[in-house]
């Protein structure tokens, strides 16, 4: 079941196969993560057209596994050199780039059952709450003045809102007249965040706060 269909070489029936194939993989992961997430039209027709890319170059390499994969990852990660994506998008060019690899050695049989199982799986994550984080971490951004000691000036607001508190970073900004405090928090109450926020805005003056999710916590209090 999993042979490849190059056993007798390059033929137009084989190379047919393997191409049609890597287009319908390419479309259902495409369809897919355009259920899923909310990519642009560009990145979609992308993720449709990868598998049969990097299936071509498997073909001009003869067949050398591992020279088509150095060739084909340049290839992939171009996009990532001046657009930062988010993990969803590596780990779906990843999928593209792999059934593309399967069928540029042929086997298609594998690559079509390795595209319908993964998206399944895919679709079962990202539309149920199975592996949710937790929504009470926080990246919290805060400006103050530059006249204001910010070593202990939220501890009190911190102390009564937050489980966990780390000063991560601190920089100046505005041509170095106020500064920037990052601090990754865990909150008691998500329900509580606006009234935290609010009172962060009257020790600061009323300048920006902003808070944002934030993926781990180190230090308590």
């Amino acid at each position: 079941m999993f042979n490849t269909v190059l056993d007798n070489g390059l033929s137009v029936m084989a190379v047919s196969l393997c191409t049609l194939a890597s287009i319908l993989c390419g479309l259902i992961i495409a369809y897919l993560y355009k259920t899923c997430e909310n990519p642009t039209k560009g990145f979609t027709v992308t993720l449709a057209l990868l598998p049969a890319i990097v299936q071509l170059v498997i073909f001009m390499v003869n067949g050398n596994l591992g020279v088509g994969v150095a060739v084909a990852g340049s290839f992939s990660l171009v996009r990532f050199r001046s657009l930062p994506g988010k993990a969803s998008d590596i780990l779906i060019i990843f999928l593209a780039m792999a059934i593309g690899l399967s069928t540029g050695m042929g086997y298609i049989y594998l690559a079509s059952i390795a595209t319908l199982v993964l998206s399944l799986v895919y679709l079962l994550l990202a539309k149920t709450s199975l592996l949710d984080g937790d929504n009470k971490y926080r990246n919290i951004r805060i400006t103050i003045p530059e006249d204001i000691d910010y070593t202990d000036i939220f501890e009190d607001i911190f102390k009564n809102y937050t489980t966990k508190m780390e000063l991560e970073s601190v920089k100046t900004i505005n041509l170095g007249t106020m500064y920037q405090l990052t601090y990754n928090a865990s909150l008691k109450d998500a329900n509580k965040e606006k009234e935290m926020l609010d009172q962060i805005r009257v020790r600061n003056g009323n300048l920006p706060v902003i808070s944002s999710r934030c993926v781990t916590i180190q230090t308590e209090l």
